[in-house]
């Protein structure tokens, strides 16, 4: 199992990918600028879980833009 957390200017979800999406999607998982996912969303008080079905590169989508990472490892 991979946690990911994501964010935007709502603030932020963590997403559980499951190690056999994780091996179909490493692509989309480790190199995506711009990552969609679809999944079912969970709720514990305040904090909100996404469970990974699918995951999608949408880099292209970006085009020029300049985008920066910030990475907690």
């Amino acid at each position: 199992m991979i946690f990911v957390t994501l964010e935007d200017e709502t603030g932020y979800v963590n997403l559980v990918v499951w190690d056999s999406l994780a091996q179909r999607a490493r692509r989309a998982l480790l190199g995506a600028t711009l990552l969609g996912v679809t999944g079912k969303v969970q709720k514990e008080g305040a904090v909100l879980h996404v469970i990974a079905e699918r995951l999608y590169d949408h880099s292209e989508l970006l085009g020029d833009l300049v985008t920066r990472s910030r990475n907690f490892h």
